[in-house]
């Protein structure tokens, strides 16, 4: 003799009680925008992460860093573009302001290095978007589940109150509608703390790319005032 009756899931959810439902609810909806976050960030993630290391190497092999920023601005949603701007028109405002010939190149490197950093941080706040969202989910997810699956144990063993039996027959179904809310929970987290480590490792890359855009840009900017006669003032 089976000891619970053979039900469908879905016929055990749906005499679940309303706070395991909405648990059970929120758990989904977090599931299809983790989802959503997880696809959209890979495509983004990945195509930063290939364009901003092709980009590192057309700007280092440029003669000039004119020639260099021409060449990244024919793809101008490219993050190593993007963070050179900054830098780009800050050595124009200083080089309009007559300050690179006053003061020498001490003063325009640490302008340049200032503009470089923020635009670099730029690029990597506007790439890890939507990050806290699903490290919210990994951490969250299970204990919104195991709250879940108490009040349904909770609410199991009222009604064996009520009944005054203690067969397993009737108290199995809610004990596993209730179970049921941690699986959908751990279902959540694992996708997401996967992701978002992985998504960690690809933005780490990112920024070694960009850092090393800022280097050679710094780089290109010192050789060329020192062959212009202006670094002499340092």
């Amino acid at each position: 003799m089976d000891v619970m009756p053979q039900i469908g899931i879905f016929a055990m959810l749906a005499n679940a009680t309303l706070t395991v439902k909405f648990v059970l609810g929120l758990l989904i909806c977090m599931s299809l925008t983790s989802w959503s976050v997880i696809l959209l960030k890979f495509f983004i993630l990945s195509s930063a992460r290939k364009r901003s290391a092709e980009d590192l190497r057309q700007f280092q092999s440029a003669a000039t860093l004119e020639e260099g920023m021409r060449l990244l601005s024919q793809q101008r949603s490219s993050p190593v573009y993007l963070s050179g701007i900054p830098a780009t028109n800050e050595l124009r405002r200083l080089d309009a302001s007559g300050i690179v010939c006053e003061s020498g190149m001490g003063v325009v490197i640490e302008n340049l290095d200032r503009a470089l950093k923020l635009g670099v941080g730029a690029q990597l706040k506007e790439l890890s978007k939507s990050m806290a969202f699903l490290a919210t989910c990994g951490n969250s997810a299970p204990f919104i589940g195991l709250f879940g699956t108490v009040w349904g144990i909770m609410h199991a063993f009222h009604s064996i109150g009520q009944m005054k039996t203690a067969a397993l027959a009737a108290v199995a179904p809610g004990i596993s509608e209730a179970l049921i809310a941690t699986a959908v929970g751990l279902a959540v987290a694992l996708p997401a703390t996967i992701a978002y480590n992985f998504f960690l490792g690809s933005l780490s890359a990112i920024e070694t790319e960009l850092n090393g855009f800022a280097g050679s840009f710094l780089n290109a900017v010192q050789r060329e005032m020192s062959c212009n006669g202006k670094g002499h003032k340092d």
